[in-house]
């Protein structure tokens, strides 16, 4: 016997079941005291890390997301209302000062954290069971969870939030604005039409982040694929994830943002004028042509792509940090 109270040359190794030898891995060692508050100080550093990110990625880049939604909901279409970006830039300081540009980014801002919670952890019990042993997953199963990720994420917390900031910001440009703030206008809100108010365009909400999510997984796997190759474990410098994150979120916005146009009209004030999504966007091919489902394209893809290649690399970041405090080894 040796010291380990072994055999000599042997070393007696974790009882394997028959699901686990099916599955190719060993049984998880149980985790001590040490190890369990190890675990909840990192979430909690990482929980504020992203938050503080998250955060500064918004404020830096919500006068494009104002933009793009202005330019959504002008409806006219010989003359628009707003020239441009340059335009619509020039008329809000012009009428509400640089403040304007940042009107409805408070909705934004609840919901960032919470969002990319549902998101990414609807993602995870999605695509869990459908890896492969080399923790792999194909590129056709990372659309179909993110595609999931997206409709959960829709059904939770985006179509609240979105439909407050494009209320918000539609309100700004109205003869007498109705809501002095976030908290006001949620008020005003519930009172006028209930909680169903915050809840308004639903449907086009769920197609487009259902299709926001399956685009940009399916992107960022079928790169992270190709560049590691024949070798899972190969590390990706954040960088390079970052890279890999804003063409996903690029390919998501040529994707989809017919769907963005229409969902903003459904949130907008004047969303009672259409019956339904399918009639929002009957009426918008029929007034103002093909051309206005791509209307704010260029402000959403400057967002977008920050956006989406921050969140990856937070997220890749996050991975290898608790595959560092889950190790076995």
């Amino acid at each position: 016997m040796d010291t380990w109270g072994c055999p000599k040359g042997h070393l007696e190794m974790p009882k394997r079941t028959l699901r686990d030898a099916k599955k190719g891995y060993l049984e998880m060692p149980k985790r001590t005291h040490e190890n369990a508050q190890m675990d909840t100080g990192d979430a909690k550093w990482t929980l504020g890390e992203c938050g503080i990110a998250g955060a500064i990625e918004i404020c830096i880049t919500f006068p494009t997301e104002y933009v793009k939604t202005q330019l959504q909901l002008d409806e006219r279409a010989n003359p628009p209302r707003y020239r441009g970006i340059g335009d619509c830039v020039r008329l809000t300081v012009q009428d509400h000062g640089l403040r304007g540009l940042y009107r409805g980014l408070s909705s934004l801002l609840y919901g960032s954290i919470p969002k990319s919670a549902v998101r990414f952890g609807t993602f995870e019990v999605l695509s869990n069971p459908m890896r492969d042993d080399n923790g792999r997953l194909d590129n056709t199963r990372s659309l179909l969870c993110g595609l999931g990720a997206g409709v959960t994420e829709a059904i939770v917390i985006v179509c609240p939030m979105e439909t407050l900031k494009v209320k918000l910001i539609h309100d700004q440009c109205s003869l007498q604005p109705r809501y002095r703030g976030f908290f006001h206008g949620v008020r005003e809100i519930i009172r006028d039409q209930g909680v169903r108010g915050t809840y308004q365009g639903l449907t086009a909400t769920v197609l487009k982040q259902g299709t926001n999510q399956a685009i940009r997984f399916y992107v960022m796997n079928l790169l992270r694929n190709w560049y590691k190759g024949d070798d899972p474990s190969r590390d990706m410098h954040p960088l390079v994830t970052a890279v890999f994150g804003a063409t996903a979120g690029a390919a998501s916005v040529f994707g989809n943002t017919p769907l963005d146009v229409v969902k903003t009209r459904m949130q907008g004030l004047e969303a009672y004028r259409y019956k339904n999504t399918l009639d929002c966007a009957f009426q918008i091919l029929k007034n103002e042509g093909p051309q206005a489902f791509y209307k704010g394209t260029l402000p959403r893809l400057g967002r977008v792509c920050l956006d989406v290649a921050i969140v990856f690399v937070l997220y890749e970041e996050v991975v290898k940090l608790l595959n560092q405090v889950w190790r076995t080894d």
